[in-house]
């Protein structure tokens, strides 16, 4: 056993077979397709791929095992395919069955089929495209309860010359520290301690509520100190 994750891909369209692509670095990829093409065309890449109907039960069972920590259903142009395939994956006993979908009415069925996690490609792209344009310094976008944002956040200049644990970011804006850019070397520096003390022209990443973080680099005066 080689310790990683062991993931099962089926759908190769574009999506599926990006996905497994990018799994396949740090994950065991079986890819799975009905299209000989497909499968050919993507078995350079991922551990092991085969032509296989996902909508035979049988078929399924002899090529994925509950010994899966994952499995992806990227079939979403075809719901019947998609919701069968979903069925069957959880009556194989994967725990863990993320499946592409087109409406909410077919991301209901295929919670109600076995599915544990739901993907929306183009809408989570669109979201996070749009937020990228509205603010240009966000650096992610977490699509969470009350809209997090992974953002660069330039230092106020009333926030110099004192620690980040001194300024209390996380006490006074609901704001945490993940990395700060600076002008010299080292030129990033990740998870700074709150012995970090802030220079001029430091740029913040840090994660919060977007109202959070515009005030924070709205500041012109220093936090409470107690």
């Amino acid at each position: 056993m080689s310790g990683k994750k062991l993931v099962c891909v089926i759908g190769l369209g574009q999506f599926g077979c990006e996905l497994a692509k990018s799994l396949a670095v740090d994950c065991e990829v079986l890819a799975l397709d009905l299209d000989q093409r497909r499968v050919d065309d993507i078995a350079d890449f991922v551990q092991r791929a085969l032509v296989l109907d996902a909508r035979d039960l049988e078929a399924l069972r002899a090529a994925v095992s509950p010994d899966f920590d994952e499995a992806v259903v990227s079939m979403g142009e075809n719901l019947e395919s998609s919701i069968l395939c979903a069925l069957h994956l959880s009556q194989v006993g994967v725990p863990s069955i993320r499946a592409k979908a087109l409406t909410e009415d077919h991301a209901s069925i295929l919670r109600m089929v076995g599915a544990t996690h739901i993907i929306f490609p183009e809408r989570e792209t669109a979201r996070r495209v749009a937020a990228q344009i509205v603010r240009p310094n966000l650096v992610d976008y977490l699509p969470l309860e009350g809209e997090y944002l992974v953002q660069d956040v330039q230092l106020p200049a009333a926030f110099v010359g004192y620690s980040i644990g001194e300024l209390r970011l996380r006490t006074h804006f609901n704001a945490l520290v993940i990395a700060v850019r600076r002008t010299v070397e080292p030129s990033f520096v990740f998870l700074p301690s709150p012995d970090y003390v802030c220079e001029s022209g430091d740029t913040l990443v840090m994660i919060g509520r977007k109202d959070d973080l515009d005030t924070l680099e709205g500041a012109h005066s220093l936090p409470p100190m107690t």
